[in-house]
């Protein structure tokens, strides 16, 4: 069949699934053309087979040898009803045929949009989804290895034989960790997560994880993948130092590794060290990537969608053996999973704090966890204190007021260039809003004067010398006014305090933390988020939060930094007036750990005049070139800060305008040759001669002008527009005085969750009338199921202010509380509502997740039917637990559900019918009672 005779559906999979082909370097013929020798990998379609094996879609040829077979099905079929076919034409290669044996030992399915494939060369050939097909020179490799070593011909092979695992220079935590991980890779799971403690060594376990799977699994490449730059460099070097535990040689000189610094993979690395982003950048086949992109987390790396990823052939699917994923964390598993799912490999989470969204995406296969606490125990962190400062300002805002006179600065966030305006009404302003939208000078220098004078007799009673100290501030403005600070505050020269972030000029961030790591100065370094995850500063013993942080993970590893354990010469060395590093303080400014965890231009006329006063000009009906020049000049800087979000808002309140076309019609109507021109125009349609008057020119200027504010007259568009003005700029509060609220180490722990305690069962009494989860919980029997909707609509009652409470919250406050009374901790389901509002009620004596208490009343049930005399199948048994977990974390299950995930990959709703006969509708009635009741 010739390509252009391709009709249907499944020909336009074939369609794909030649240009696929074609990509991996096979090239594709027609049965009746076929030439076995036209290239290292052939891909013969419709070749017939042996009698009563039928035809295969496709069959492969490397080196003039059949090898494996392609089965081609439109898209939307399911493959792994395919396989029993595309193993049938395997086994039926006529004889004549040179062969790599029968059965052949490869095999695709595809619909040009999914494939799968088998190798049965692994100990268990079980298909798995692969995004591309493989080369013919990597088919070709493992048919050489198996006719050389059968047992080990692939790397899942070599999984099964690795030597035992020797403890030489690996602590009893990492020792663990790769005996759980190669457990885990024997199975042939093809993801798996490693928990450990910040500071417990994940990147050295790696290392050796690495060098097993190179010199004994068969490895070919091993890829190790970063958050961004300057932890690749880590990175390497801790693989550079690895001391190989058989033959005493550093890593570095038995295999090749590469930190990629360019979007070039050598083809003789043995380790790749890269950031996401630049990998991404690869597959893409784009020439280089920004520096300032690799040094970037890409927790701060924000697009709203990235192009997909289809297929570079300098990068092939089977490129890597393993993938190593540090810091692993759900900021991967959005727009960034596409680069780890473009690999036919194993991956291996590393994270010390493991989100629902990283166990989800690792298929919950957590093999191994190892907590701070248990590392504490173990002396390989060391524990910290909690030392709270409250400032008034910091916890209420402030009040500038205005009394006719007052007259503020304004900074714009990009420029720094900042403008006088007469304030008209007070400003008013909140605690969020501190070094956002407002700049409050004196508190932060209430803070650093606080930390100052209590450092030696309360924090390090007894100390001399300022111990190092991190200080993460909000962004690259604030670290200025942090650094700032701390040199007046102390009196201390440049080196004292410095500012580490990407945007450091003059030396290199790497060189700046090298002293800090290794030098006496500086004491105080202070970063927006570069120090925040993954970088090791040993000596440091004190993390100063001066902003907030809405991620619990982000917030565990930016704590992180200051576990680190050294040994008492080299942290003497930095710090020569301290015995040793016992433990480190947490400075908390900003209340962090209490939580849930450009250029102006000259058409500037009215500088001192507020951009809100400019718009109420406008509305009211002003219609000078000062006002049009001013707000086109306004508007102007306005849109270069604006996000495409806020583009689209302004266009959907003005009608289609967007704030770039206002400034561009402001501008254009004071442009004087406009006015001449109109001018001209109007006295050539009053049928008048001659050149216009000045009265002409001024006439139509103030109508071009007229015209370019009319859309101002709408008053959804001018406050859309000072909203998002206010959003951009910070008012320098110089005129409030802050004061000390409170400064000593945490204690009230208990007190604060006993008081969210009473407050939640005095919510809930008051709003029981009002919620319907609520109305039936308080039954007691219960006389009416709970529904998903209901919990869902409590949820968001308990979400508003002024508590905004979340299940974590309320949970972590009943464990403050009384622990023994509390199972379960981290990351909790909507379900758990329930239990938390069973416990406040008092209807329950312990606090449970509710999933445990569905699964408890789930083997309750079974030994029921058991003592009964009612026995469930296997099958069965296996439908009734994907029942049990579906109504643990949804309070019920019906039978339109049954064709939704995770019923759906057992057959769905026809799938229970044929398991359960006619006791379908009756199960599901009766587990739904006794599960939720």
């Amino acid at each position: 069949m010739a390509k252009d005779d391709y009709v249907g559906p499944e020909a336009h999979a074939r369609r794909r699934i030649d240009e696929m082909l074609g990509a991996a370097g096979w090239v594709v013929q027609d049965y009746r053309a076929i030439n076995r020798h036209a290239n290292r990998g052939v891909a013969v379609r419709e070749f017939p087979l042996a009698p009563g094996h039928g035809t295969a879609d496709y069959l492969l040829f490397v080196d003039g040898t059949a090898v494996g077979v392609l089965e081609a099905k439109k898209v939307g079929t399911s493959l792994t009803g395919v396989e029993t076919q595309s193993a049938k034409y395997a086994d039926g290669v006529p004889d004549v045929i040179p062969s790599a044996g029968r059965p052949l030992p490869f095999a695709y399915e595809s619909t040009g949009a999914e494939t799968r494939f088998t190798n049965r060369y692994d100990p268990v050939a079980r298909s798995r989804e692969v995004h591309w097909f493989h080369r013919p020179a990597t088919l070709a490799r493992w048919v050489q290895r198996f006719s050389q070593m059968p047992a080990t011909a692939t790397f899942r092979g070599g999984l099964r034989h690795l030597p035992p695992l020797d403890r030489v220079g690996l602590r009893p935590a990492q020792y663990d960790s790769i005996l759980a991980l190669e457990t885990s890779l024997r199975a042939d799971r093809p993801r798996a997560l490693v928990q450990m403690a910040t500071g417990a060594g994940k990147t050295y376990m790696a290392a050796a994880q690495s060098y097993r799977l190179l010199k004994y699994a068969g490895a070919t490449r091993v890829c190790f993948l970063v958050d961004r730059g300057n932890l690749g460099r880590q990175t390497l070097r801790e693989f550079q130092t690895f001391i190989t535990p058989d033959t005493g040689r550093k890593f570095t000189e038995l295999y090749q590794v590469q930190l990629l610094t360019s979007n070039r993979i050598d083809p003789a690395a043995q380790v790749v060290i890269t950031t996401i982003q630049r990998l991404y950048s690869i597959l893409r086949g784009e020439a280089e990537l920004d520096p300032e992109v690799d040094e970037t987390s890409i927790e701060d790396l924000t697009p709203t969608n990235l192009p997909t990823v289809d297929y570079n052939p300098a990068v092939p699917v089977e490129m890597f053996d393993v993938l190593l994923v540090d810091e692993c964390h759900r900021s991967i598993y959005g727009l960034w999973r596409q680069v780890l799912e473009y690999f036919d490999t194993h991956l291996v989470g590393l994270t010390a704090t493991p989100s629902k969204q990283t166990l989800g995406f690792m298929d919950q296969n957590l093999v191994f966890s190892y907590t701070h606490e248990e590392a504490v125990a173990d002396q390989v962190n060391v524990d910290f204190e909690v030392y709270r400062i409250r400032t008034r300002i910091g916890t209420q805002g402030s009040v500038v007021e205005a009394d006719g006179e007052t007259v503020v600065q304004f900074r714009d966030r990009l420029s720094g260039q900042t403008r006088l305006v007469a304030l008209e009404d007070d400003y008013v302003y909140g605690a969020e809003q501190l070094d956002r939208a407002v700049v409050a000078e004196d508190q932060l220098r209430t803070i650093i004067r606080t930390f100052r004078d209590r450092l030696f007799t309360e924090i390090f009673p007894g100390r001399r010398e300022v111990p190092k100290t991190l200080v993460f501030a909000k962004d690259d403005a604030h670290a200025d006014r942090i650094v700032k600070v701390f040199r007046e505050e102390f009196d201390r020269p440049n080196e004292f305090a410095v500012k580490i972030t990407y945007r450091t000029t003059g030396r290199k961030p790497e060189e700046l933390l090298s002293d800090f790591r290794n030098s006496y100065n500086p004491r105080i370094a202070v970063t927006v988020d570069m120090i925040a995850t993954g970088t090791d500063i040993k000596p440091l013993e004190c993390v100063m939060f001066l902003r907030s942080v809405k991620s619990r993970n982000f917030f565990e590893q930016m704590k992180g930094r200051g576990v680190r354990v050294i040994n008492d010469a080299d942290f003497q060395a930095v710090t020569p007036d301290a015995p040793g590093k016992t433990h480190f303080v947490l400075v908390d400014a900003v209340g962090v750990t209490e939580t849930e965890l450009n250029e102006t231009t000259p058409l500037e006329r009215a500088k001192k005049v507020s951009f809100d006063a400019l718009l109420q000009q406008a509305a009211n009906g002003v219609a000078t070139a000062d006002l049009a020049s001013s707000l086109g000049s306004r508007l102007t800087r306005l849109d270069k800060q604006l996000t495409d979000e806020d583009r689209t808002e302004v266009e959907a309140v003005s009608g289609g305008l967007g704030v770039q076309d206002l400034a561009h019609d402001l501008v254009a109507a004071v442009n004087p040759d406009r006015a001449v021109a109109t001018a001209q125009a109007a006295r050539i349609e009053r049928g008048e001669g001659g050149d216009p008057t000045p009265a002409d020119i001024a006439a139509a200027q103030e109508q071009l002008i007229r015209t370019a504010l009319l859309p101002l007259s709408n008053a959804d568009l001018r406050t859309k527009l000072s909203a998002l003005k206010k959003a951009s700029e910070q008012l320098i509060d110089e005129f409030s005085k802050d004061e000390v609220v409170e400064a000593g180490f945490s204690t009230d722990a208990t007190a604060r969750a006993k008081q969210t305690a009473a407050d939640f069962r005095a919510w809930l009494d008051d709003h029981r009338d009002e919620l319907t989860a609520l109305q039936a919980l308080y039954g007691v029997p219960y006389k009416r199921r709970v529904t998903f909707r209901q919990v869902k609509e409590l949820a968001n009652a308990i979400s508003k202010p002024p508590h905004a409470w979340t299940p974590e919250r309320l949970w972590e406050a009943y464990e403050a509380l009384d622990a023994s009374r509390v199972r379960g901790g981290g990351q909790r389901i909507l379900t758990d509502l329930v239990s938390l509002v069973r416990f406040a009620l008092e209807q329950e004596n312990e606090l449970v997740p509710y999933t445990e208490t569905v699964n408890q009343r789930f083997a309750g049930w079974l030994a029921q039917q058991e003592q009964q005399g009612r026995r469930f199948s296997p099958d069965q048994l296996e439908w009734l637990e994907r029942i049990r977990d579906v109504i643990g974390s949804s309070l019920t299950v019906t039978v339109d559900d049954l064709d939704d995930a995770p019923f759906a990959e057992r057959g769905g709703l026809g799938g229970a019918y044929e398991v359960f006969h006619g006791e379908l509708e009756d199960l599901l009635e009766e587990l739904n009672q006794v599960l939720v009741a």
